[in-house]
């Protein structure tokens, strides 16, 4: 992707206004906290200025790439050339007579579940703990403990270039195992919003099983900077255990260390670049081949400008 060209900046600085803003590091923006920066970053607020940004975008021609909480993606070095919208849409609501949460796409998604477990109500307490957006969360069918975005989501508000806003259904939404319609880029579309629902039990004690799924978490997962789970798990195994087998267990490239703790982690240290990690992503994806047959897929995405950064 070539930088934008001085008339795209024209445009862009005409549909975004005093929005806009130039050269932004994206480390600070996500979890890995490494990356370069971006051309051209456009943040918004709420819904309605996230649908009318990336509407005018698109009758513009102008690429763009969304980010939310940062957690799930890696940032080249070499930086973003798209326009990066930032997703800071953080509106939510209870509504207690439908049973359901609704949540702009930039709201935290794992806020959203403790604020649903703390009024009592019980079904999203295995999101408590994720990290990163409902945008994010949707977009690629999150899960933990068990439980899935594809069940709890009522409905999901989408913009598409052609049909404007649409309400899809979790059957619409096309999920799989971390994966969704959207993601597996067979049509392109914005997630504004999404609604989920919850039930009343007065067997369940939904803060108990927050503050078990967290203590497991904390003694699972390994704490520092990282992207969450690297790999998704192929069937009937785990990213993990297949990495750990491959004798990748405390591999370190520069800044960047497969986890000793949990191999599917990979911790970013104190002068980490997005091309250890890449580094790193490559090795387990060899050995785990050659030694077992298996291909592991990213669980994370991949942003900016590679073959650029890294050849």
């Amino acid at each position: 992707m070539t930088a934008l060209t001085h008339q795209q900046r024209e445009t862009l600085a005409s549909i975004a206004g005093d929005r806009l803003q130039q050269d932004v590091p994206l480390a600070r923006l996500t979890a890995a906290r490494v990356g370069g920066s971006a051309d051209a970053l456009v943040a918004v607020e709420a819904v309605e200025q996230l649908a009318h940004i990336t509407t005018r975008l698109w009758e513009a021609g102008l690429p763009f790439v969304l980010m939310g909480g940062g957690s799930n993606v890696l940032v080249s070095d070499a930086g973003v050339r798209e326009v990066v919208v930032l997703n800071q849409a953080r509106e939510m609501r209870l509504e207690a007579d439908t049973l359901s949460v609704w949540a702009a796409s930039g709201a935290g998604f794992g806020q959203m579940a403790r604020k649903v477990s703390a009024r009592g109500y019980h079904g999203l307490e295995w999101a408590a703990g994720i990290p990163g957006s409902v945008g994010g969360a949707v977009y690629g069918n999150a899960g933990a403990h068990g439980g899935d975005v594809a069940g709890n989501l009522l409905v999901a508000e989408i913009l598409h270039p052609s049909q404007g806003k649409v309400s899809w259904t979790a059957e619409q939404m096309g999920f799989a195992y971390r994966s969704s319609i959207l993601k597996r880029g067979r049509i392109k579309a914005v997630i504004l919003a999404a609604r989920f629902g919850y039930q009343l039990d007065a067997a369940v004690n939904p803060q108990e099983l927050v503050a078990t799924y967290t203590a497991r978490r904390k003694r699972t997962q390994p704490p520092g900077a990282s992207m969450g789970s690297m790999f998704k798990n192929p069937p009937g195994d785990y990213a993990g255990r297949l990495i750990e087998q491959a004798g990748l267990k405390g591999t370190r490239i520069g800044g960047a260390e497969i986890s000793p703790q949990h191999a599917n982690f990979f911790i970013c240290h104190a002068g980490a670049r997005a091309a250890d990690i890449l580094a790193l992503i490559r090795l387990a994806q060899r050995q785990v081949v050659d030694q077992f047959g298996i291909e592991l897929s990213l669980e994370i995405e991949l942003l900016g400008e590679w073959e650029a950064a890294h050849g």
